[in-house]
């Protein structure tokens, strides 16, 4: 009888293992089955970096601290930092008021403002849909945002700033009726303004290199454009979700301005919003260092373009006079007579500033934030000697944004 019984169990666990398999196969089955996500978008790393040695990180966490109270003496930061090699972080500092009236701190899953950091981010999803050829780098961009005034302006220009247009910021400060600074600026409104305006070039088409952060905002309306969807939702599909950015977002004006984090001057004093602070593309993204070191690790993946798209973002492509200032697509580069490379982006924006430095060949990531106006942001650069040979001297255009 005991025998039967034990049979009988065996029977009965053989048996919803099979129907577990079963429903198991369907699940997965009825998975392949749904439609897959079309979007291009950005994927974590799969390259294995080699680890630090315990030692290793000792020397350089060492290094950077020191550099750091040398820098921000007395914790007078105000912001985030951290600075990592082969996606380790070696040295991260958080620090200060996100928000001075509630004293609320500054940790690591505080978003600050990016200001024109931003940028990088708005490439690399401009960069992902031309791989995915939804738009082509050479395209015109009057093919794609159809009231665009400048017929011979493509999105390459865009990215690099060859475009010839005016910064919005201050075809819009005039006086003479050009725009109502009592009303938010759209990106939108941008290209209306500059087809009914007679808002005329600034330099002609592909002569020359000026950074204008108008290049950005027209890039953000053809990333909705070529993706069917909002800026703010096409990036956190494209870039935010994918790499598991949980604490980065586009600024919403309207959604946004009462809860972000603020900026101050120098002094505390809070900097208020202003008639252009709805602008996107080119700044208005918050996100965290951590956040950063995640994109700048699927950044340098190589799985993020096709070869010879990734060359072209780091060509320079400022050549009118010789110097080692440069512009690629969408990152600002230092090139040396030597050979030698340095790719990095500044920001500022009211009392934000921000500094984004990539060392390619040592996998060494950067990051500065800070909400409270300072420019020792940018003085971050010093530190990419601990990791190779980057011969700087500081100048007086050191605090360029």
């Amino acid at each position: 009888m005991n025998f039967i019984k034990k049979t009988n169990i065996l029977q009965l666990l053989l048996l919803i293992l099979v129907l577990s398999s079963c429903n198991q196969k369907n699940k997965e089955a009825a998975e392949n089955q749904k439609p897959k996500d079309t979007m291009p978008h950005m994927e974590p790393p799969t390259k294995k970096l080699p680890k630090l040695s315990a030692q290793y990180i000792y020397t350089k966490k060492n290094a950077i601290e020191r550099f750091y109270n040398k820098n921000w003496p007395n914790n007078s930061m105000n912001g985030s930092f951290l600075v990592a090699q082969n996606g380790k972080i070696i040295f991260e500092k958080y620090e200060g008021m996100a928000n001075f009236r509630d004293e609320r701190p500054i940790t690591a899953t505080t978003p600050l403002h990016l200001a024109s950091v931003s940028k990088i981010l708005t490439a690399a999803a401009v960069l992902k849909l031309i791989d995915a050829k939804r738009i082509g780098l050479d395209q015109k961009v009057n093919t794609i945002i159809r009231n665009f005034p400048f017929p011979e302006v493509t999105v390459k220009m865009l990215l690099n700033h060859r475009s010839g247009m005016r910064n919005y910021a201050y075809f819009t400060d005039k006086k003479d009726g050009v725009w109502d600074r009592h009303n938010i600026l759209s990106n939108k409104d941008i290209v209306h303004l500059m087809a009914t305006k007679e808002i005329g070039l600034e330099s002609r088409t592909n002569t020359r290199f000026a950074y204008c952060n108008t290049n950005y905002a027209v890039l953000a309306l053809i990333i909705e454009k070529a993706t069917g969807q909002s800026y703010h939702k096409a990036m956190e599909r494209m870039i935010f979700k994918p790499l598991g950015m949980n604490h980065t977002f586009v600024f919403d004006y309207e959604r946004d301005k009462d809860s972000i984090v603020p900026s101050y001057k120098g002094n505390k004093v809070e900097i208020g919003k202003d008639y252009l602070d709805a602008i996107y593309g080119d700044k208005n993204i918050y996100s965290t260092p951590r956040d950063l070191l995640k994109f700048d690790l699927a950044r340098n993946n190589p799985n993020f373009l096709n070869p010879k798209l990734l060359k072209m973002v780091y060509t320079p492509f400022s050549q009118e006079r010789k110097g080692e200032k440069n512009y690629g697509l969408g990152i600002r580069m230092i090139n040396w007579e030597t050979g030698q490379n340095f790719y990095f982006h500044n920001g500022w924006w009211h009392g934000n500033t921000s500094s984004y430095i990539t060392l390619l060949k040592e996998h060494v990531t950067i990051i500065s934030l800070s909400n409270k106006y300072t420019t020792k942001t940018y003085q971050v650069k010093k530190l990419a000697p601990l990791f190779g040979d980057y011969p700087f001297k500081l100048g007086k255009d050191d605090n360029e944004e």
